[in-house]
């Protein structure tokens, strides 16, 4: 009996360690948030991608007008802060907003949006995203 109790209070505490370290990976500090907007290309890809849910990198290549390796690097940093997260489909990686983060990042990003989605080049970008001509529907160039 003391066996099955003992086993059973290990995998609880082991369980307790494991759901401590996924609440750390997802603190999010306000200086690693501000710091990784603070780039006028990743502020423009979160907002499309805010705009839109989801993108793939050639959609954002397409709209945002930069080389693949540029995208993929600013959304490889706009990751790594949090703020996205990504799927794999086939060859094709999409990216959305993490939906694990803060309240408070949550809220930045809708009122940033909310402020700058009209103004240019914000409101340039989606139209380029919109007139894309082989855009494609949840399964990539």
């Amino acid at each position: 009996m003391c066996s099955y109790h003992c086993t059973f209070i290990k995998l609880y505490i082991y369980f307790l360690i494991c759901s401590f370290k996924d609440v750390i990976s997802l603190d999010i500090q306000a200086d690693d948030v501000y710091s990784v907007l603070s780039h006028p290309m990743r502020l423009r890809a979160l907002i499309l991608i805010k705009q839109v849910d989801e993108l793939c990198v050639c959609e954002l290549t397409h709209s945002l007008e930069l080389a693949q390796p540029v995208i993929s690097r600013h959304l490889a940093q706009l990751k790594e802060a949090g703020l996205l997260q990504s799927r794999r489909q086939g060859l094709w990686i999409y990216y959305r907003i993490n939906n694990d983060i803060p309240e408070w990042v949550t809220r930045l990003i809708q009122i940033t949006s909310d402020g700058i989605a009209s103004t240019s080049p914000y409101k340039d970008d989606l139209v380029a995203l919109n007139k894309m001509s082989d855009r494609p529907n949840q399964t990539c160039c």
